[in-house]
């Protein structure tokens, strides 16, 4: 029997309850965006080994391992949320696929080799860090939402360091950093290869957006599809629906 503490919950993780989750309301809860980064990366099926960065709860590493049989590391720099992860992913009995780990993205040196992943994903902190008047009185959230232990830049120097030549590295974030984000993947050699925007719905502005690249890639960028997460009616669309019941 897995064990809860404090305000943590068990959540179901997939739409056929296969897969449960620990979360809590005021340290951690993965949300869309987690989900759709799972699906949109471009994994390797039987061979290989895949790194996800500020892995929160273990969403995307327990994610991934539905679609795959290779070894998952998930790295998270918070020891409450990192405990919850490890518990999930004992909890679903994927000990011997997953290893989640507790560190600074910024400094790994002494848990991962460098250029030694074929994937990696990564969900960073979308917000740059507001003065310590506007920070969330949540720390836990504060840390997870706002780039105060992690910038953007350092999420990018991190997937490229890890990742092997020629391997690629798929992150979710907001359209507003779209120029940030494909002049920091370049200045780090991962050639942006798949852009998708994300949409609420038709008739809305963009809220998320997905990038894939390449380490040491050529410059050959595919725009996909729009995806739209909700009709007029407030219900999924058929593409979100395929997404987010797998």
């Amino acid at each position: 029997m897995v064990q809860l503490l404090d305000d943590e919950r068990l959540d179901y993780l997939t739409a056929d309850e296969s897969m449960q989750i620990i979360q809590s309301p005021t340290a951690f809860s993965f949300s869309l965006d987690a989900v759709l980064l799972a699906s949109f990366a471009s994994i390797p099926l039987k061979r290989g080994n895949i790194l996800d960065l500020c892995s929160g709860n273990g969403a995307i590493p327990l994610l991934l391992s539905r679609k795959t049989n290779v070894n998952i590391v998930g790295v998270e720099l918070q020891e409450r949320i990192i405990s919850m992860a490890k518990r999930s992913v004992e909890l679903n009995n994927l000990t011997k696929q997953i290893n989640m780990i507790q560190g600074d993205i910024r400094n790994l040196k002494e848990e991962l080799s460098h250029s030694s992943f074929d994937m990696v994903t990564c969900n960073p902190p979308y917000f740059k860090t507001p003065s310590i008047t506007e920070h969330n009185q949540n720390e836990f959230l504060t840390i997870a939402r706002h780039e105060v232990y992690c910038t953007l830049e350092d999420a990018v120097k991190a997937c490229k360091l890890h990742v092997k030549p020629g391997g690629k590295v798929a992150m979710v974030h907001r359209p507003g950093r779209l120029v940030d984000i494909l002049t920091t993947f370049r200045a780090y050699k991962l050639e942006p290869k798949r852009l998708q925007l994300v949409y609420p719905k038709k008739g809305r502005e963009a809220n998320m957006l997905l990038v894939e690249g390449i380490r040491d890639g050529k410059a050959d960028l595919h725009i996909l599809p729009p995806l739209y997460i909700y009709k007029e009616d407030g219900t999924y669309t058929e593409e979100a629906k395929e997404i987010i019941y797998d």
